[in-house]
């Protein structure tokens, strides 16, 4: 690990990150040809209290990690341009607007895979080695040369259908995830059932049941 990237770790982790990586993209986003992802780790005991449906310590839970994930963002991002460099933040919970909701600046997954932090299932959640669906996840996008410390992991689903079977939108399909979650989930049918079917429940469209669910959370 360079002094810059061990740096931005350090800081990051006494921020709250509990994963942090580091990688070069596969083509340049925004002008930016670098990223660091950013991941903390959701309460066991507030997973637990998803069943059949979501519940509202989940969706206040889901909230919170969002808002810390984007303030260690801001705040690595401040790091890098005070080396000199352009960082810019993406949040937790991004997307383009009204036109185009289920899309963000960039996939945080992708940045994830790429940095060596896990890989993409099935469900098209990011799985991280350590703490498997059990994150959240932003990025800061920048002009600072970065190495990947870790290889790029294979995807390790197999033939497991757990998340599929537990999708109460029928939103998961697919045999072959993608590093961006794509041709495997189908982020708007998913969408429009929380609305529909748990409205009482926050904004009605977080769920967390794959999440739940998925046996690489060892809960």
């Amino acid at each position: 690990m360079n002094g810059i990237q061990e740096q931005l770790k350090t800081l990051a982790e006494s921020l709250g990150a509990d994963i942090v990586g580091f990688c070069k993209l596969d083509k340049p986003v925004m002008g930016f040809s670098y990223a660091v992802s950013l991941g903390v780790k959701l309460a066991d005991a507030v997973l637990k209290t998803i069943e059949s449906a979501p519940s509202f310590v989940y969706f206040q839970h889901y909230r919170t990690a969002n808002a810390l994930l984007d303030t260690i963002a801001f705040r690595v991002a401040r790091e890098i341009e005070k080396s000199g460099y352009l960082a810019l933040p993406v949040a937790g919970s991004q997307s383009l607007g009204k036109n185009n909701p289920y899309r963000g600046v960039i996939p945080h997954k992708t940045v994830a895979v790429l940095s060596g932090l896990g890989f993409v299932g099935k469900s098209g959640l990011f799985l991280s080695t350590e703490f498997g669906s059990k994150v959240r996840l932003a990025t800061v996008l920048t002009s600072m040369p970065l190495e990947s410390e870790l290889p790029v992991i294979e995807n390790g689903c197999g033939d497991c259908r757990i998340c599929q079977n537990a999708c109460p939108a029928g939103a998961i399909y697919g045999e072959k995830p993608t590093i961006d979650g794509e041709r495997n989930f189908d982020a708007e049918k998913c969408s429009k059932y929380m609305k529909e079917h748990f409205q009482d429940i926050g904004r009605g469209s977080v769920c967390g049941i794959c999440i739940k669910v998925c046996p690489k959370n060892k809960l």
